[in-house]
């Protein structure tokens, strides 16, 4: 792992969004992040080893699923993947001090965060903003001074905002969680000690039963399949590359996995190899 104290990560999102709490679960709290707008920018700044060390995007969602496009933007990368992160998302009303509920004309977040928490809010009748970002609505009000407006967003925002949580965890499916992945430039990655994790991508000739044999040859060895996910390849005609999470034991028996399926694959990519972080 990277040093905290010269540290630099590039996130998407505004100061105070979730790609912050991540990187702060991962590295600490010390670590200083680059604010990016798009998950593309986050992967050319991370590529960059003069603009910062290591970058942070968010791959899946337990409600929402797959973001598909963070897979082909990782895949084309020279990037490695060297951790994940599971983070449980609490969503927040946040206000000004001194604010109360019965003040609130309006509630101002992402649509994403107004919807997962539909159930709270249909209780008032608040006007409803939809925004660009959570934390860019919790910036919003503290740099307005608003005394009438709410915004949801999370525990991180509320504190470098100055903004009181007037009511926390008011999402409505508590088991909500979004796996994000710590990426470096593959010329900086270190072998991780305690690995038990990799991510893989792979096409096979598309013959019958092709994939099948793949992923009979990963069971054989093993290991437990965690992810699949498939993606068109572009350009070509409804054929797909395949991303593949694999958990194990030893990295002998990853070796030998990788050596089998390699024979029953086509351009098999090791994406990274690294700690499982769900147990974190």
């Amino acid at each position: 792992m990277l040093k905290e104290q010269s540290l630099k990560v590039s996130i998407q999102g505004y100061e105070g969004c979730f790609h912050q709490e991540a990187a702060n679960k991962f590295y600490g709290k010390e670590v200083s992040v680059i604010c990016c707008s798009t998950f593309k920018e986050v992967v050319k700044i991370a590529e960059d080893k003069n603009e910062c060390d290591a970058g942070i995007i968010a791959i899946e969602n337990s409600i929402a699923g797959s973001i598909l496009p963070n897979y082909n933007l990782l895949q084309k990368s020279k990037l490695k993947i060297i951790g994940e992160i599971y983070l449980q998302i609490m969503q927040n009303l946040l206000v000004n001090a001194g604010v109360k509920l019965g003040e609130i004309h309006e509630v101002h977040s992402h649509p994403m965060a107004i919807q997962q928490c539909a159930d709270f809010l249909d209780k008032y009748n608040w006007k409803i903003v939809e925004t660009e970002d959570t934390a860019l609505s919790a910036r919003h009000i503290h740099q307005h001074h608003s005394k009438h407006i709410a915004a949801i967003a999370s525990r991180i925002a509320a504190e470098i905002y100055q903004l009181n949580i007037i009511v926390p965890h008011i999402h409505t499916l508590k088991n909500n969680y979004t796996r994000f992945l710590v990426l470096q430039r593959a010329e900086a990655v270190q072998e991780t000690e305690g690995a038990n994790k990799a991510s893989i991508n792979f096409h096979t000739d598309h013959s019958k039963g092709s994939l099948a044999k793949v992923l009979t040859r990963i069971s054989e060895a093993g290991i437990n399949l965690s992810k699949l996910q498939s993606m068109p390849i572009p350009g070509s005609d409804f054929k797909y590359s395949f991303h593949a999470d694999l958990e194990f034991d030893t990295k002998d028996q990853l070796t030998k996995a990788l050596e089998e399926i390699k024979e029953k694959t086509e351009d098999l990519q090791i994406l990274g190899v690294y700690k499982n972080g769900k147990n974190k």
